[in-house]
C-alpha cells in the first residue's frame, strides 16, 4: 500500500519589508493562485479578533444597500484593528456572512474596489457563508476578522 504524497507548500511573504515577522500566505505548489483571498495564512504574534461586524456607523445606523454595508463593515473592522494596534496587513482571516449569495456575486467588482480602498491589497484566508438572517434584521452582511500583530 502506498502513502499518498502531500503537496509541496510554498510560503509567500505578505509584504517585502516585513517578511520575517508579518503574516505569510500559504500556497500549496501546483494549486492555482486564488483571487481575492488566500488558501491559508501563517503568523506569529499577538492575536486581535473582532466580533461579527456589520455595516452600521457609530450611531448604529445601517448603511443603505449591500455594498454600502460592506464598505461600512470593513471600515469598522479597520477601526477595531487600529484600536488593537493592528493594521489591515496583519489580517489572517475574514469570515463573511451574507443573507443573499446572489447579491454578493452580483457585486464583486464594487466589493473588490471597496475592499482595496479600505484594507488595501492584502487578502487573508477567507470564508463566505450564506445565512438565513442576521441579528440586526436589516443587516445584509456580517464579517468576523482575525489579525496577528508581529511582536
Amino acid at each position: 500500500m502506498s502513502t499518498p504524497k502531500a503537496p509541496t507548500l510554498a510560503v509567500l511573504p505578505v509584504t517585502r519589508d516585513d517578511v520575517a515577522t508579518g503574516p505569510q500566505i500559504l500556497q500549496p505548489s501546483g494549486w492555482p493562485m486564488p483571487k481575492g483571498y488566500a488558501n491559508g495564512m501563517a503568523a506569529d504574534g499577538r492575536i486581535v479578533v473582532t466580533g461579527g461586524v456589520i455595516g452600521w456607523d457609530a450611531q448604529e445606523r445601517l448603511a443603505t444597500g449591500f455594498v454600502a454595508q460592506v464598505r461600512q463593515a470593513l471600515s469598522n473592522i479597520a477601526a477595531i484593528l487600529a484600536a488593537g494596534g493592528a493594521r489591515p496587513e496583519h489580517l489572517v482571516r475574514l469570515t463573511w456572512y451574507v443573507v443573499d449569495m446572489d447579491e454578493y456575486l452580483a457585486s464583486l467588482k464594487e466589493l473588490g474596489q471597496a475592499y482595496r480602498e479600505i484594507l488595501g491589497s492584502h487578502y487573508p484566508a477567507m470564508a463566505l457563508v450564506q445565512v438565513v438572517r442576521l441579528v440586526e434584521k436589516d443587516a445584509r452582511v456580517e464579517i468576523e476578522a482575525t489579525a496577528v500583530v508581529p511582536r
